[in-house]
């Protein structure tokens, strides 16, 4: 690329906008890369993730467990019992390792992540009306992002994963085999539900459940019901990105949790009385 090419490009990069274009990408960009620093630091800790009944989100489903970290679950919780001997020891024995690509596969292929993130990161373009940053080879999701197409496979991964949360969430008002409930019970269900609406609002989601269909204005038949649940998923599509943020912030957040009532910082308002 010769250098009138280079002052072609950059003057095309010039926009007529007079607003601040740049702080949603900025705090968007921002906002993601702290949830990111936050998840990898929580899961190369691999301790501090359990506590009485309540088991982090980042940790579940709990695959394996190690008995002699601080605040780790008991052997018995974990679907496969004690940590493996064979795990090569220079990498951290975390439960959270085995997990954390699932919902993140989900998330990092979503439409609107991928929107904020091709203008914070990528600059592709990094806002409606501004011309995106000049780059050689430029190829779109053609090439390396060809795997975003995955994203409709993923939905299946984000389901599941609600429901162990779920499981998770039931199992926490039971300590000692005493029903009870306790704010991080509360916290850990209003993730459940949190994490509902950004899934259920997903568009791979509400292909599945009616976008699919070729006529929805016919009289008979299941097209009338799908629909109905289609105008119902729209609701929350129409929200997608407050529950894509709610969301992610409130699974870091249960971590936090946990983690400052398992460490001793915070105490835990409970009916079972400890």
């Amino acid at each position: 690329m010769n250098k009138l090419q280079e002052e072609s490009n950059l003057a095309s990069f010039a926009t007529m906008r007079t607003d601040r274009w740049w702080i949603e990408p900025l705090w968007t960009g921002a906002g993601f890369l702290c949830f990111v620093i936050y998840t990898t630091w929580a899961m190369i800790q691999a301790n501090h993730y359990f506590v009485g009944s309540y088991l982090s989100p980042l940790y579940s489903p709990l695959l394996f467990v190690d008995p002699s970290a601080a605040g780790s679950a008991p052997v018995h919780h974990a679907w496969f019992g004690a940590w493996p001997s064979w795990w090569p020891s220079f990498i951290p024995a975390s439960p959270a390792i085995f997990i954390l690509f699932g919902p993140l596969s989900f998330r990092l292929t979503c439409y609107y992540y991928r929107k904020f993130y091709y203008r914070a990161y990528f600059g592709t373009p990094p806002g409606c009306a501004v011309a995106p940053i000049p780059q050689k080879n430029y190829k779109g999701e053609t090439a390396f992002l060809l795997f975003q197409n995955f994203h409709r496979y993923t939905l299946y991964i984000a389901l599941a994963y609600i429901a162990v949360l779920f499981y998770d969430a039931v199992i926490s008002l039971f300590r000692d085999g005493v029903l009870g409930v306790g704010v991080g019970s509360l916290i850990m269900f209003v993730n459940v539900g949190l994490l509902c609406c950004y899934t259920l609002g997903c568009h791979a989601y509400r292909h599945l459940v009616g976008g699919r269909l070729d006529c929805f204005s016919c009289p008979k038949g299941q097209e009338s019901l799908y629909h109905r649940i289609w105008e119902k998923v729209s609701c929350l599509n129409s929200k997608h990105m407050f529950w894509a943020w709610v969301s992610m912030i409130w699974v870091g957040f249960t971590d936090f949790y946990i983690r400052m009532v398992s460490m001793g910082v915070f105490h835990d308002f409970n009916t079972w009385g400890h």
